[in-house]
């Protein structure tokens, strides 16, 4: 099977959108982490070497108020060392207010840093002040209750992390990118043997038996594949196998009709001479005589169903339509057949084109099943459902079990073979083949205790005026199928 490319399916999308999410996230997760574990670390290195330089003022602020008299020391003094450092700083005395020692940089110092440095702990806070991020940190000064506030400018370290944070999301978004065409690419190039064995299989159930698949590489596809051609071998075979042996029936079939109707049709005239003369025979021969008129015109009924179904399986069985006044067929079928006292004919289809003989060959036989099997509450009902024309023939007699209802149509198949009776098996056969014929469709429904109703719907077709095509006659009458008493 050559190879062609498959349409993109829901399958492939999920596989790729898996795929991106599995690297999504876990390139996110990666990044993510990455990202925090560098920002505690340049944070508590930031913390660190601020602690260190915090000391070191302190030291030298706590030198400069021991070394001058009580209270009599320059705050300007204290502040210009961390000034000349590049620290800014703020120093508290008691109640009053910082002092700063830049008037350009003067942040309100938060209250729970107070708090903590009023218990004599060195202790910080990040703190922004005019769009500057800072870490400030206070203590109070050796020998002093006064207190000493640095700031340390972070502005570099925060652009640091944020150039970082850019690059992984960058890195991120690329990864993603990645991963969807990477995706993209293994769905496709996975799904792709998936997708030529659904085409063989649709090929196969199209009935291109010869159909195979494509055997290449060594993997787990490759093993698929051949399997799926032996498959397909057997499959082939097997069919051919059994088409053989239906048309070696077939032809059985075919040449035993051919072969009966002769020595039938003298048994038949034979059989008839007798019957002509039953009246004028002794009672225990009549008897004898009454079996042999009545297994003929048996053998004579059965040997008509395998000429007619050995000709519908050859094809040669031309449909003929005409124009056809269904009720008054319907009603001549059973006034001929003697099934007046027990049949209940109902409703109009009015007068469609059709095949004469085929449909009276499809009422004759559902009638007389219903009559045969049904025995009682036998009716037919003729009417109009949009544009098709639809006969029920139910009754109301024993049922069919469910397990029977798929086989009916089989050829020589019998609901009960235990039964006796005249038929062929053949008649619903036929019936089915008729209808299909007609171009219509036939189904059944059957309650056991209940009863049977099979349901005929046939396409209306009429002439046009020039002659040969038919097309689909629209009708205004649409009559809906009332409940049949017999049926399910």
């Amino acid at each position: 099977m050559p190879r062609r490319g498959v349409q993109p399916g829901r399958l492939r999308r999920r596989l790729t959108i898996a795929f991106v999410l599995v690297a999504g996230i876990s390139a996110g997760a990666l990044a993510l982490g990455s990202y925090l574990l560098v920002r505690q670390a340049r944070m508590d290195d930031s913390v660190g070497r601020a602690k260190t330089e915090a000391l070191r003022e302190l030291r030298a602020a706590g030198s400069v108020v021991a070394g001058a008299p009580a209270g009599a020391f320059e705050v300007q003094n204290l502040l210009a060392g961390p000034e000349s450092s590049g620290i800014h700083a703020l120093f508290v005395a008691g109640a009053a207010g910082p002092t700063p020692s830049s008037p350009s940089v003067d942040p309100a110092i938060p209250a729970d840093l107070r708090t903590l440095v009023d218990r004599g702990r060195l202790a910080y806070r990040r703190v922004a002040f005019g769009g500057t991020p800072y870490l400030m940190m206070g203590s109070r000064i050796p020998g002093s209750t006064d207190e000493l506030y640095l700031l340390f400018d972070e502005h570099s370290l925060f652009h640091d992390l944020g150039v970082l944070r850019d690059v992984l999301v960058l890195g991120w978004v690329g990864v993603i990118l990645v991963a969807a065409v990477v995706g993209r690419t293994l769905a496709k190039e996975t799904l792709e043997p998936v997708g030529r064995a659904s085409e063989a299989a649709r090929h196969i159930a199209d009935g291109l038996l010869d159909t195979r698949l494509e055997v290449s590489g060594g993997d787990e596809f490759g093993a698929w594949a051949a399997s799926f051609n032996r498959m397909a071998e057997a499959l082939e075979a097997k069919v051919a196998a059994l088409s053989e042996a239906q048309a070696r029936e077939r032809r059985f079939t075919s040449d035993v009709a051919h072969e009966l109707r002769t020595p039938v049709a003298a048994l038949v005239g034979e059989a008839s001479l007798l019957h002509e003369h039953l009246d004028r025979m002794p009672e225990d021969a009549r008897r004898l005589a009454e079996l042999v008129v009545h297994d003929v015109a048996r053998l004579r009924r059965l040997v008509e169903d395998l000429m007619e179904i050995s000709r519908l399986d050859a094809g040669r069985e031309p449909v003929q339509p005409e124009m056809v006044d269904v009720a008054n067929l319907v009603k001549g079928v059973v006034r001929t057949r003697g099934w007046l006292s027990g049949v209940t004919v109902e409703g109009d289809g009015g007068a469609v084109w059709t095949d004469r003989r085929r449909l009276e060959r499809v009422l004759a036989n559902l009638v007389g099943n219903a009559v045969e099997h049904g025995r009682r509450g036998v009716r037919v009902w003729i009417g109009m459902v949009g544009q098709d024309l639809v006969v029920e023939v139910s009754d109301r007699g024993p049922g069919i079990s469910a397990d029977n209802l798929p086989h009916l149509f089989e050829r020589f198949y019998k609901s009960d073979p235990a039964r006796a009776g005249g038929g062929s098996g053949l008649g619903l056969a036929i019936v089915q083949e008729n209808v299909r014929l007609l171009g219509g469709e036939i189904e059944v429904r059957s309650e056991v205790g209940v009863g049977t109703q099979f349901r005929v719907v046939l396409p209306v077709t009429e002439p046009l005026r020039a002659g040969d095509v038919t097309v689909s006659a629209r009708t205004d009458h649409e009559a809906q199928s009332p409940s049949s008493e017999g049926g399910t």
